[in-house]
């Protein structure tokens, strides 16, 4: 018998487990939902009413509020990552286990995919008006509406300079998000958190967006991607520019890695040190102390 105790007790632990990493996931799905939902709806505004209902600035603020919104709605259960390069760095360091890595990232995705749904709902007959007497979604072109959902170069950007800058932004957004949850670091105010990421996801927008959008963000990409091959505008969303989708994918986790080095050789490493070296002296003091009261 007591074996099989153990064995249900086992069974139990892990059904615990994978019933709470289930919540974590659709945390996520609905964190990121919101994300694409209010972004690429600034997008849709901007060029479904030719620039009346919205400008580059107003595109930025979308996502960074909407990123700050659904941190808000999710963090308490799942963390808030929104992005499988966060949720990357994270196990990385230890502080997120891997296991949680392809739930969140599976999860992130289908958020990005119901998001891009909704929006493509929303301005089904918008998008059909812009397109005119084509009456077709097309992915380039003075008519195109694949842009809305997900990241596409621009003309003067080769596939080794996105590259870049694809590795560049996640890098940056990466070294905000752990000086952002370093408990080491100068500490954020409680309930804070999702704003400060929120407006590290603003200033990244305002100053590395005009490249190709700034994905930063594989499951944000990717899953409005996928929706918009599905919708209507066919394969071509990922054969164009030579194969440009690879690039949000692939590039931000190379910038996650990037990220996390820069940031724990940098400020890191040595805020923890110091730390460790604080507790040790605390202890030190507190056995001495112990051993002066004993001899007394």
């Amino acid at each position: 018998m007591g074996w099989q105790k153990a064995m249900l007790d086992k069974l139990a632990q892990t059904f615990r487990i994978r019933n709470k990493l289930l919540r974590q996931g659709l945390a996520e799905c609905l964190g990121t939902l919101i994300l694409v939902m209010f972004g690429c709806g600034s997008v849709a505004q901007m060029v479904l009413s030719g620039g009346s209902h919205g400008r580059f600035l107003t595109i930025n603020l979308a996502f960074g509020f909407a990123a700050t919104l659904g941190i808000l709605v999710c963090g308490q259960v799942s963390g808030g990552h929104l992005n499988p390069a966060v949720t990357f760095a994270l196990c990385l360091l230890g502080r997120a286990k891997w296991r949680k890595f392809p739930v969140y990232f599976l999860f992130q995705t289908i958020g990005s995919f119901l998001g891009a749904a909704i929006i493509f709902a929303e301005y089904h007959d918008a998008m059909y008006d812009f397109a005119g007497e084509t009456n077709q979604l097309l992915v380039s072109g003075p008519k195109a509406t694949a842009g809305i959902f997900a990241t596409y170069p621009n003309p003067h950007l080769t596939i080794l300079n996105g590259f870049f800058d694809q590795v560049i932004g996640t890098a940056s957004l990466i070294v905000c998000v752990l000086a952002i949850v370093d408990p080491y670091n100068n500490p954020v105010p409680p309930g804070l958190e999702a704003f400060t990421v929120g407006f590290s996801i603003l200033l990244i927008g305002l100053s590395m967006g005009f490249n190709s959008g700034y994905a930063v963000n594989p499951a944000r990409d990717f899953g409005p991607r996928l929706f918009t091959a599905i919708a209507g505008w066919g394969s071509e969303v990922f054969t164009t520019r030579q194969c440009w989708f690879l690039v949000p994918f692939f590039a931000p986790f190379l910038g996650s890695i990037i990220g996390v080095i820069v940031y724990q050789l940098m400020v890191g490493w040595y805020l923890e040190a110091e730390a460790r070296d604080k507790t040790n002296k605390d202890m030190e003091e507190s056995l001495k102390l112990n051993d002066v009261t004993g001899k007394n």
